[in-house]
């Protein structure tokens, strides 16, 4: 990935703060959305093998957290489980298109563990990091183009809470 905008986009420019990694899962996450938002399979594919490669739960604790901030905008008043079912569907039906390693199952995980309601006890499919990275970004896209916005402030709170957390004293 090289990191250029495509024509018409500019590129993000991330906190100086930020530590190596934080940047890296950005710039990853940005490059993966904007393959995504194109349907451009190859340029996706290197993004999320870049995000494999660093800290799982990192990654997937700032994909989360867009997730779950776009479902709030989106649904002020509540999330129903038509809600779900929807961002389910256009994110499965949409990624299926371009993109035919998608594993639904992975989207699934992603909604449930993104929302806080997986069911531990219950056995679960082997989904493998890069199914699930994958799957979490394609939920990102759909609901950026739900939202109409672009997904970099987004991207930037997620990396922003998890630094704050992680920094946070525990009484």
């Amino acid at each position: 990935m090289t990191g250029r905008p495509e024509e018409g986009q500019e590129i993000a420019v991330w906190p100086d703060h930020w530590p190596r990694t934080p940047r890296e899962i950005a710039t990853a996450t940005a490059d993966a959305l904007a393959a995504a938002r194109s349907e451009s399979a190859e340029p996706f594919d290197e993004a999320v093998a870049v995000l494999v490669d660093l800290p799982y739960e990192q990654v997937t604790a700032v994909h989360a957290g867009m997730v779950r901030e776009l479902l709030e905008e989106l649904h002020p008043d509540g999330l129903a489980g038509e809600d779900v079912q929807a961002v389910l569907e256009r994110s499965v039906r949409s990624g299926l298109r371009w993109l035919p390693s998608l594993e639904p199952e992975a989207v699934i995980a992603v909604l449930t563990g993104a929302l806080g309601v997986s069911d531990s006890d219950a056995e679960r499919p082997k989904i493998r990091p890069e199914q699930y990275l994958a799957a979490g970004l394609l939920v990102v896209a759909d609901l950026v183009a739900a939202r109409r916005v672009a997904p970099e402030a987004y991207l930037r709170r997620a990396v922003s809470e998890i630094e704050r957390a992680e920094t946070q004293e525990m009484p």
